[in-house]
């Protein structure tokens, strides 16, 4: 890792959860962290915590979903930190509903954060690095296991998930294609023991459930990334799936 100290990385849905864990070990790293969120006072708080380490963390607020606000916050990067050297697409909905009557605007979002925020965000980053000669960046997605396979419910979640695994794979293969060096990463998670799953609509019965099955930390995904990150140039890990001891699915 070390020779990313000193660069830039953004990190998006970095106000909890995997994204703030995320975004805490990139500046106990020494790098430049710019932590997007629409909940920008949690990250707030979070750079207070890690006045002390070797990097520094840059709250930014900003809704993935718009496309102002993503041109916007990349222009912010661009003007105050130069460049991006590593992006973490960590921002994420999910909304417990079903096919058959649930709401149409719980799906849109879903889509328009998990989907199209990731692709916005990732074209902005591809930009900034071509404009800076960037040739060993990084973007990370965080996918789900959900996003492989076929799950027994959240078929809404899951499709956009096997939306950003395709997306991923799309990526490398454009990139390859113009003999680019940059990597590309998704990381798949199991259960992760966050407020996620409490924000997702999720009914009462269900969270019972899941009180006695095995979870992931936050950490634990953090830690994969630093990983990551952490391999030769020459290494990239294309795929990571990351369980739980003990998961079912």
């Amino acid at each position: 890792m070390q020779r990313w100290s000193g660069r830039v990385a953004v990190v998006t849905g970095a106000s909890a959860g995997i994204g703030a864990a995320i975004a805490g070990e990139l500046v106990k790293k020494g790098l430049k962290v710019v932590g997007l969120a629409r909940r920008v006072e949690r990250v707030e708080e979070n750079a207070k915590l890690l006045r002390s380490e070797p990097g520094k963390l840059h709250p930014l607020k900003c809704d993935v979903s718009n496309e102002s606000d993503v041109k916007d916050a990349f222009k912010w990067v661009k003007s105050n930190l130069g460049v991006v050297d590593i992006l973490v697409n960590n921002a994420g909905v999910c909304d417990f509903n079903n096919l058959t009557d649930g709401p149409p605007e719980k799906w849109r979002n879903i889509i328009d954060i998990n989907v199209l925020g990731l692709s916005m965000c990732t074209r902005e980053a591809i930009q900034s690095m071509r404009e800076k000669a960037v040739d060993d960046g990084h973007i990370i997605n965080i996918n789900s296991v959900l996003g492989h396979g076929t799950p027994a419910a959240l078929f809404m979640y899951a499709a956009s998930k096997h939306a950003v695994t395709v997306l991923t794979e799309g990526l490398r293969r454009e990139l390859v294609q113009q003999k680019s060096k940059i990597r590309v990463t998704s990381i798949s998670p199991g259960a992760v023991k966050t407020e996620f799953i409490a924000a997702s609509g999720v009914p009462k019965e269900f969270l019972e459930h899941l009180k006695n099955i095995p979870f992931l930390e936050a950490r634990d995904v953090a830690d994969s990334v630093m990983y990551v990150l952490g391999t030769p140039p020459h290494v990239q890990i294309h795929e990571l799936i990351i369980k739980p001891v003990g998961e079912e699915w």
